[in-house]
């Protein structure tokens, strides 16, 4: 096994094809699929399954894939330490699910470092691939949260990812909506009042699950929900049809503007906001400043 094996591995499982891959790596298709048959047979596992629509990463793969990018990361920094003399760019990524307070922070983290030595990367992405992220290092950190629901099979995956959640702080359940909207001005919303409207929901993919929703009580009966993969989209659809989604309620006026709200909803269910990272990991000095922002967001501190 070399470090250029590795390589291979990485970036074929990053686009998703042995051709695409063979184009970024400047190697011919043939050396290449040969390079990983040799690689997976001197391991003894199946990396990738070969399918007519390109290839697919298998569990075992994702395991070994994860050790493979540690492998060169560790490379790389030996090598722009030992071998190279211009200055290198650190990496710095987060993953999160659709949170704009989790933006704002990163957006302030980003402007106190600043992108001269560092190189950023922020995900807003399905609650699946925030865990998927973190589990094979693409992102160091990732935003998400938990209630009495989701919190036990969560555990468990974040177990399993061989990732762990740290709390942040907890958050009341709100109604997210526009301030036009016929219920803006209540001082409480009750699931009854929300009946005649239309629950927004991100569309969670591959992972689709009533755990994986990053909607609270998303196992509840809902008269109307309208599934989508975009946050302007979704603002776009509480304008357009007076929906709405239940959310953590900390609004970023800085980012979506003053065209939307968030009204307390009458139940005395919570939900934490947290990230996880990898176990036994700590954290860089620049994932530290990230949790430092977003603590700022915390409600008790409002």
């Amino acid at each position: 096994m070399t470090l250029q094996q590795l390589q291979y591995a990485v970036t074929i499982a990053e686009m998703g094809s042995i051709n695409k891959a063979a184009n970024e790596l400047y190697v011919s298709q043939s050396a290449l699929s040969c390079a990983m048959r040799d690689l997976e047979k001197e391991i003894h596992t199946t990396v990738f399954m070969r399918t007519n629509r390109g290839i697919i990463v298998t569990a075992d793969g994702e395991v070994f894939l994860g050790y493979a990018r540690q492998i060169l990361e560790q490379y790389r920094l030996m090598e722009y330490k030992y071998l190279k003399t211009e200055t290198r760019k650190h990496k710095f990524s987060v993953s999160m699910q659709h949170y704009t307070f989790a933006v704002q922070a990163f957006i302030n983290t980003v402007k106190k470092y600043g992108a001269d030595e560092f190189e950023f990367a922020v995900y807003e992405t399905q609650t699946h691939t925030v865990i998927q992220n973190v589990k094979t290092l693409k992102s160091e950190i990732g935003v998400l949260y938990l209630n009495d629901f989701n919190r036990d099979v969560l555990n468990k995956i974040f177990y399993d990812s061989d990732v762990e959640y740290v709390p942040l702080f907890e958050c009341p359940i709100s109604v997210y909506l526009w301030r036009e909207h016929p219920l803006a001005q209540y001082s409480s919303i009750s699931m009854d009042d929300l009946a005649s409207y239309p629950c927004l929901s991100f569309e969670q993919g591959v992972g689709n699950s009533f755990y994986y929703a990053e909607e609270v009580m998303s196992a509840y009966p809902y008269r109307q929900i309208i599934k989508t993969s975009d946050r302007a989209t979704m603002l776009n659809l509480m304008v357009g049809l007076n929906g709405y989604t239940l959310c953590c309620g900390i609004i970023c006026e800085e980012l979506n503007g003053e065209y939307y709200c968030s009204v307390p909803l009458a139940t005395q269910e919570k939900m934490t906001i947290g990230y996880i990272k990898k176990k036994q990991s700590a954290l860089s000095n620049v994932g530290n400043e990230f949790i430092s922002e977003l603590k700022k967001f915390d409600p008790d501190l409002a």
